[in-house]
């Protein structure tokens, strides 16, 4: 006789309802093995390094509980997400806004080389609770003192093990 598997679903997560309805609406059902195992550990402001194969929901599994503790009342920069490349820069960044869309104020901001640097400017100006850059060029705006990171509370290295072969190392 073999027993049924219980699979948890998102709301047993603790993830808010601002979260929960939004991964409802993408037509999220059930969290895959690595966001069941890294979102409650991440919740509770714990370190984490995580491994997981393309297409299982990683960013997923670091995006929406660090999403659940942003305060939005704050303009300030809580968390960084370096990415290896531009492309996946933006996809993050947009993946962040898609779970957010219910979080009222939230504000997120891809920075990476080959973008209009006035535009990031201006966004960075106004306030951005989640930043998704390459190194590069959160470096850049970190010199130029225009990305200021006294209240960042995570840090996420995204593919850290590409942009260590990519020579990011520095």
């Amino acid at each position: 006789m073999s027993q049924a598997v219980s699979i948890p679903a998102f709301d047993t997560l603790g993830l808010p309802v601002q979260l929960l309805q939004s991964l409802q609406e993408l037509g999220y059902e059930t969290p895959s093995p690595i966001q069941q195992a890294c979102i409650p550990i991440l919740r509770d402001g714990c370190d984490l390094i995580g491994q997981a194969q393309t297409g299982t929901g990683k960013t997923a599994a670091f995006a929406l509980p660090l999403l659940s503790r942003i305060d939005t009342e704050s303009k300030e920069t809580q968390v960084l997400v370096l990415t290896p490349t531009r492309e996946l820069a933006i996809q993050v960044a947009e993946a962040c806004q898609r779970y957010a869309r219910h979080i009222q104020n939230f504000r997120v901001q891809p920075i990476y080389g080959g973008q209009n640097y006035s535009n990031q400017l201006q966004q960075l100006k106004r306030g951005v609770h989640l930043v998704v850059g390459t190194p590069g060029r959160v470096m850049d705006h970190m010199r130029r003192g225009s990305l200021k990171l006294n209240n960042l509370s995570t840090l996420v290295l995204d593919e850290a093990d590409e942009m260590l072969r990519m020579g990011f190392i520095d």
